[in-house]
């Protein structure tokens, strides 16, 4: 094998690792903390009888356990990233069901002219994909908000704006371009991820157990709402869509978030936050050779 063919083959190894670390950070089934989880695999096992949460509501006629919603609260306060002080919060099927939702309780439904949906880009494709996929007479997908930033129409458009703050790729803490109502998908606001500067104080914030545990598979998100009726119309597009969510789910939820709060979530935190930083690290060593 002369040189030329030994360098090609050299370059080609760097490069595959290089894609299979950067697939592993940035496509959205974080197995990596896969060993957190089975060093705990006692405190998060559930098990559930046959005759356990049987109906579609809780004791209290609601369709979200309390229980699960203090400890959403315990972990914003550990991880300082949300306020959730005289707030709302509504559980839903993953962030993909409550970002939909988003954009049904934020769009007007009086206006002569549908709401105009828009992120900045680099974004999550879903945005664009669901909104066009519901096709309501209440909204539309307008593309790219930077577009519109110098459009002298925009005073008096109603818009609906995707911020991913942090982006995904970039990692920017991003705020909205336009005045209008605005959709906070901070998905990877967490301390693994990115600096806290402080926590967020959005109208409507919304984040995922899948980015934050790595529990993809169970399907579970929460947004934070400022406004009541905002909220009301949340809960009544996820309460007509699947009739609330999976009590099971609610259940292995809470399970989860009980051993990532403890110790103020020093062990779980640390954990994540090394995992990445060894990621970034190997990521950047093969890019330096």
């Amino acid at each position: 094998m002369n040189k030329l063919t030994k360098y090609c083959y050299g370059i080609c190894f760097l490069i595959s690792i290089a894609i299979n670390i950067l697939l592993s950070i940035y496509l959205g089934d974080p197995v990596y903390l896969e060993p957190f989880w089975m060093q705990n695999a006692d405190d998060t096992a559930v098990m559930i009888s046959g005759w356990h949460r049987m109906s579609y509501d809780y004791a209290d006629n609601t369709m979200m356990s309390i229980e699960l919603e203090k400890h959403i609260r315990k972990l914003h306060s550990v991880a300082g990233n949300a306020v959730t002080e005289g707030r709302y919060i509504v559980f839903g099927v993953g962030s993909s069901q409550l970002l939909s939702a988003a954009v049904y309780a934020l769009s007007s439904e009086t206006s002569s002219s549908p709401s105009k949906v828009l992120a900045s880009a680099p974004f999550y494709s879903i945005y664009k994909d669901q909104t066009v996929f519901f096709n309501s007479k209440n909204f539309r997908f307008e593309g790219d908000a930077n577009s519109w930033e110098s459009n002298d129409f925009t005073n008096n458009m109603d818009v609906v704006e995707f911020v991913t703050s942090p982006n995904n790729p970039d990692g920017e803490l991003k705020k909205s371009i336009l005045e209008g109502k605005t959709i906070y998908d901070h998905a990877y606001y967490w301390p693994e991820f990115t600096p806290i500067p402080g926590p967020s104080d959005e109208d409507l914030m919304i984040f995922t157990l899948s980015k934050l545990t790595g529990h993809a598979g169970t399907r579970f998100g929460w947004v934070i709402i400022k406004d009541k009726n905002v909220y009301e119309k949340v809960l009544k597009d996820i309460y007509l869509a699947d009739m609330g969510i999976s009590k099971d789910t609610q259940l292995r939820v809470l399970k989860i978030l009980k051993v990532a709060t403890q110790e103020d979530g020093k062990p779980f935190f640390e954990f994540a936050y090394n995992k990445m930083r060894d990621r970034w690290e190997r990521l950047t060593s093969v890019f330096s050779k």
